[in-house]
C-alpha cells in the first residue's frame, strides 16, 4: 500500500458494504449450505473519503470496473467467509490505490539532426557490408 491511500484505509472500510452468496468450487456439501462468497461494494458517487478530483481520476482509471458509480470486488477463494471478506477488502484497496495513479503526460520530442545523420550513416555502412558479400561477376568490372 502506498501513500495515496495509506491514512484513509479505515474510512474506506467504514464505507464498504458486504454481500454474501453461495460460492462454487471446493467444499463438497458444505458449499451447498453456507454463504462463503463475499462481495465488497464501494459506492464511489456517495463516498466522503475522496475529493471530486480523485473521484474523476478513479472513474477514468477504473472505468471497466465501475458500474453506476459502484465498485464491486468479490472473493470465493477460501471456504471461510471471514477470510474471503479480508481478501475482498484487500483487493478493493489495491484497486483503489492503483486507480489513484495519475497517468504521465507524454511530452512530444523531435528527432534531432545528428540522430537522423547517424541513422543514415549506419544504414549506409550496413548496405556496404551486405554488398561486399555478393559474388563478383564479370559484368561488375
Amino acid at each position: 500500500m502506498t501513500n495515496r491511500l495509506k491514512y484513509r484505509i479505515d474510512q474506506v472500510i467504514s464505507e464498504l458494504q458486504f454481500e454474501t452468496s453461495r460460492s462454487s468450487g471446493k467444499g463438497g456439501q458444505h458449499v451447498n449450505k453456507t454463504e462463503s462468497k463475499v462481495t465488497a461494494v464501494f459506492d464511489l458517487r456517495h463516498s466522503l473519503v475522496f475529493t471530486d478530483k480523485e473521484k474523476e481520476l478513479l472513474k477514468a482509471n477504473l472505468r471497466g470496473r465501475i458500474q453506476n458509480g459502484v465498485i464491486r470486488v468479490s472473493s470465493q477463494e477460501s471456504r471461510s467467509q471471514h477470510r474471503n471478506k479480508q481478501i475482498s477488502i484487500q483487493r478493493l484497496l489495491d484497486l483503489l490505490d492503483q486507480g489513484l495513479i495519475a497517468p504521465k503526460v507524454r511530452k512530444e520530442r523531435k528527432v534531432t539532426k545528428s540522430q537522423k545523420e547517424n541513422r543514415l550513416k549506419a544504414k549506409k555502412q550496413h548496405a556496404e557490408k551486405k554488398s561486399l558479400r555478393k559474388k563478383i561477376r564479370k559484368e561488375d568490372y
